[in-house]
């Protein structure tokens, strides 16, 4: 063995010590770690011969890569729907690598740690009231989500015309509606090979809503002349987390044929609160749904979990089994995650989640949700007492959309946002919503307190005033 090597293998219970230390630091001094920094480094280091050992790598980490790192699981990261890690969720991660699994098996030789995924997966349907007429697994954010699912679903279609695309290409013109389509259900669409302009896009309900509005659907389905379709509806919008009307749609598939997919990454989280669960009612009809784990579940980055609804696994086999590797046996009698999902090289990325949900449970679950969007209302109404700023659309559950207030200010939203972000003690995200600039505040962190929004508050008005 290498020498260097070895002797980390010696030294390995003080290296896990020492990287413990390191990452307490950080995540104790949360509060005053900048959510944006300036710093950079020149990326062309080249490699050493002889190697530094773990302990020298980590001094270079802390002297060089360290102070790149922002607060993003820090309680005023309010930017791209991030939820801190909670405890538990960091436990199970790190087991994860120390454990090094490959979970894809459920009965097999060689290791069946997949059953913890599929414990996983019963344990949020419970925790989201689905039904267990769903199966899912572990993906690495709600774009390979959105990607599984969209993958059977264009298996479905070429099934409706007797043909098999996954084996033989695309053949027929895939008919897609949708209203307010997140970017990676787009971005799936171009990697499925849809293309990523394919789709028809459906009118929103009036009255300042991104919902699909159903009888604009109905006509556009009714022009269709009974050819099937693909729908993809929304259980939250990324600007305002507005919601399509589920039951409504339910309804429609009784006189229609149509794949119906759910993008939730982050609204299907409602459904763990009496107070918001009525926004998914009606979402257990549906064939797919997408749901992201490192937004409100608080877990780690780059974790998202399918559903699909079992009666589809032939044509989700047919999407994405191995078919030249006999080894692995049967698709069907020997199931394994190979075969259900694109990735073949996977980590236990159930664990995480695992941990998380049965150190806090559904009551702790329901309280972050029920605290999130309580912030995200306390926030909008701190944002309408100051003169400086208006809300682009009404709170409907985590996300507040903004901007300055007065059409003169237009021009300066990107110019406030830009120095309000330097400033580290808030990271909030760009967007443009029925074409005014405006910024967006999502609340998903079990962190997050009023205090914070005191902090913020202040804040923003100092930017303003500044300008």
């Amino acid at each position: 063995m290498n020498s260097i090597l070895q002797n980390d293998l010696n030294n390995f219970e003080n290296i896990l010590d020492k990287t413990k230390e390191t990452g307490i630091d950080f995540l104790n001094n949360l509060q005053e770690i900048p959510t944006s920094n300036k710093y950079s480094i020149d990326p062309q280091k080249e490699l050493n011969e002889l190697g530094l050992g773990s302990l020298g790598a980590l001094e270079e980490f802390n002297q060089r890569l360290a102070p790149l790192m922002v607060a993003s699981p820090g309680p005023r990261y309010w930017g791209f729907v991030t939820g801190g890690s909670t405890p538990a969720s960091i436990v199970g991660d790190w087991l994860a690598a120390v454990y090094d699994q490959n979970p894809q098996a459920l009965s097999a030789q060689g290791g069946v740690s997949a059953l913890i995924e599929t414990e996983t997966i019963n344990l949020l349907l419970e925790l989201l009231d689905l039904p267990n007429d769903f199966s899912g697994g572990f993906v690495t954010g709600a774009t390979m989500s959105n990607f599984t699912n969209l993958g059977v679903a264009r298996q479905w279609f070429g099934a409706q015309f007797g043909k098999d695309f996954a084996k033989h290409g695309i053949s027929e013109k895939i008919n897609i509606l949708t209203a307010t389509p997140h970017s990676s259900s787009i971005k799936s669409l171009s990697m499925l090979g849809v293309g990523s302009q394919n789709y028809t896009l459906i009118k929103t309900t009036e009255g300042n809503r991104e919902a699909i509005d159903i009888a604009d659907l109905e006509n556009n389905i009714a022009s269709l002349n009974g050819k099937p379709f693909i729908l993809i509806s929304s259980a939250g919008t990324v600007n305002t987390a507005d919601f399509d009307d589920f039951e409504a749609i339910s309804e429609l598939r009784k006189k229609y044929k149509f794949w119906w997919h759910i993008d939730a990454a982050f609204g299907g989280f409602a459904a763990v609160s009496e107070k918001y669960k009525h926004l998914v009612e009606g979402w257990e009809d549906a064939d797919s749904i997408t749901i992201d784990c490192h937004k409100w579940l608080n877990v780690p980055y780059e974790s998202a979990f399918y559903l699909i609804k079992k009666e589809h696994i032939n044509l989700q086999i047919e999407t994405f089994q191995n078919s030249n590797a006999p080894y692995l046996g049967n698709p069907l009698e020997n199931f394994n995650y190979l075969n259900v999902l694109p990735e073949n090289s996977r980590r236990l990325r159930a664990l995480p989640a695992w941990f998380s949900l049965k150190a806090y449970g559904k009551e702790g679950y329901r309280d972050i949700v029920e605290n999130s969007v309580s912030l995200a209302l306390h926030f909008a109404n701190a944002l309408i007492e100051k003169e400086h700023f208006e809300l682009l659309a009404p709170i409907r559950l985590n996300n507040v959309c903004f901007t300055l207030k007065g059409i003169q200010n237009q021009e300066k939203v990107s110019q406030f946002l830009t120095k309000l972000n330097d400033g580290g003690k808030v990271f909030m995200t760009p967007t443009v919503y029925q074409n005014r600039k405006g910024i967006r505040a999502s609340f998903v962190s079990w962190r997050t307190s009023e205090e914070d929004i005191k902090i913020v508050i202040e804040e923003m008005i100092e930017v303003f005033k500044e300008l």
